[in-house]
């Protein structure tokens, strides 16, 4: 039978879904933290076979990975959330106030106003914007310490991703998740969408013009296996 892209798989009860990217290299699975199942990416529709019999081989990790899945935290008043690896408190302030970074009882604090939904898409675009500027300017930094022409930067909310770069238009897209990560973690991953306008592939001599950027990027991409799923499963 056909097989197409966002399609769930039978895999012994556990959640499956299939993504195929032309662009995959080799067979992988990984975990949506967000959607609580297992991704099987494919370089096309004819290794779907194929894949499904690695994912059979991989039952038992993928099943591991996802019951220790973290609940997704909930952005509403008395939450703490991280912003920059650091806890920040949210405390609703009534009316219709927009979100704004401010101390509570001698702590960093978010202050919004709304209820329910609202509340926390006032949180969401807070954290939006201060992900764009920080974004942006270490984006600036990096590029200019490689020479590379200016590039736009956009803010978005892949399930997945962390940020992708479009080097022919010039373009470089980040989630906003990345904000609640430490400052270093989101520092790295302008470095990595930056190195991709020298080189698109993550060949070592990808790595090394990361290396170049920031020195050795292994500790923060641990770091973002370590605790991504966290900051993907933060719900508004």
């Amino acid at each position: 039978m056909p097989y197409r892209t966002g399609q769930r798989l039978p895999l012994d009860g556990l959640p499956l879904r299939l993504s195929i990217n032309p662009r995959a290299r080799r067979i992988s699975i990984r975990i949506d933290g967000r959607a609580g199942e297992a991704v099987l990416v494919v370089p096309s529709e004819r290794r779907v076979d194929q894949g499904l019999a690695f994912a059979r081989s991989r039952r038992a990790w993928i099943g591991e990975r996802l019951r220790a899945r973290p609940d997704g935290l909930r952005l509403e008043p008395g939450a703490t959330v991280p912003v920059l690896g650091r806890p920040v408190r949210l405390v609703a302030t009534g009316g219709a106030s927009a979100a704004r970074f401010a101390e509570a009882d001698g702590e960093p604090a978010i202050l919004s106003g709304g209820e329910d939904e609202a509340f926390g898409r006032r949180v969401v675009n807070l954290l939006k914007r201060e992900a764009k500027a920080r974004l942006v300017d270490r984006t600036e930094v990096h590029r200019l310490a490689l020479g590379q022409a200016p590039v736009t930067v956009s803010i978005g909310d892949p399930k997945s991703r962390w940020g992708s770069c479009s080097p022919h238009n010039r373009s470089i897209r980040y989630s906003w998740r990345i904000v609640m990560a430490p400052a270093e973690v989101l520092d790295y991953l302008a470095a990595h969408e930056v190195a991709h306008l020298v080189r698109p592939d993550h060949s070592p001599a990808f790595w090394q013009v990361v290396e170049r950027l920031i020195g050795d990027p292994r500790h923060h991409r641990a770091w973002l296996r370590a605790h991504g799923a966290e900051l993907h499963g933060v719900q508004s």
